[in-house]
């Protein structure tokens, strides 16, 4: 069975998770060995996720990631000797196919979901595309953006929420468009640390991650969401992105029984 009909076929949720960017290789191997073990343990489908590189930092002085190169090499790494599938998020056309060749799963930035030529271009892959709404999107504009990968015969799609701006430096996540979003006839997937941030506050991003076991919760229990997004990090405060809501990877596994308690 693919990739794709596994997560079509899953038996309660899958699990996309790990660090915000690529930062030196013990660590990310310490996360993803740590993720395989809870999720094997609980039968839950898994997707390693981390950055190559972050382009949408708030300010010029925030670190990006690894790079191109680097990142990709210990992408690679963790996907030959541990066997699980990667996710990646895409910036620039240029870098498509070099990343196709590690990515089994390769992610629109919610900040790029209605650039045309970039989803087509991820789509002509034939990898699976990850579409996250932007922050900016109603959830039935996603319907435009499948059809961008749909017009070179990539049906391969997955959805994600990650929660809509609500003045300046705060998000909201409307449950209706888990629904809404399902109608459109893709697996849905609920971004639960994203959508607890605090974007561009000073010159960095905060977050409230305390509240990512309860989001989880109420998300699944709408019987809508097929799959749960999570950045997570060994020590978040010294993570170079998104350390203010990301999820200690020692939290994970209550979270994961929490979520598996609905079921």
């Amino acid at each position: 069975m693919d990739l794709y009909q596994k997560l079509l076929n899953k038996d309660k949720f899958f699990l996309i998770a790990g660090p915000c960017v690529v930062e030196e290789e013990k660590m990310m191997f310490e996360v993803a060995e740590k993720l395989i073990e809870e999720t094997d343990k609980r039968n839950i489908p898994f997707i390693f996720k981390s950055s190559y590189i972050k382009a949408n930092r708030t300010s010029i002085d925030s670190p990006m990631g690894a790079g191109l190169e680097k990142g990709l090499k210990i992408l690679r790494k963790i996907k030959e000797e541990l066997n699980i599938p990667i996710l990646t998020d895409i910036h620039e056309i240029s870098e498509v196919d070099t990343v196709a060749e590690v990515a089994d799963i390769i992610q629109v930035p919610a900040f790029l979901s209605r650039q045309t030529n970039l989803i087509v271009a991820m789509a002509k892959t034939g990898r699976i595309i990850n579409i996250k709404k932007g922050q900016f999107m109603a959830p039935e504009d996603m319907k435009a953006a499948v059809e961008k990968a749909l017009s070179v015969n990539n049906n391969k799609i997955l959805l994600t929420e990650r929660g809509t701006s609500f003045g300046y430096h705060n998000l909201v996540v409307d449950f209706r468009g888990f629904a809404i979003m399902k109608r459109i006839g893709y697996p849905v997937i609920f971004d639960v640390t994203h959508s607890l941030q605090k974007p561009s506050i000073d010159r960095t991003s905060g977050g409230s991650p305390e509240f990512a076991p309860m989001m989880a919760r109420a998300a699944l229990a709408t019987g809508i969401v097929d799959g749960l997004f999570i950045e997570t990090h060994p020590n978040p405060k010294e993570a170079l992105s998104d350390a203010d809501s990301m999820l200690p990877l020692s939290e994970i596994p209550q979270l994961l029984d929490d979520c598996l308690s609905l079921f």
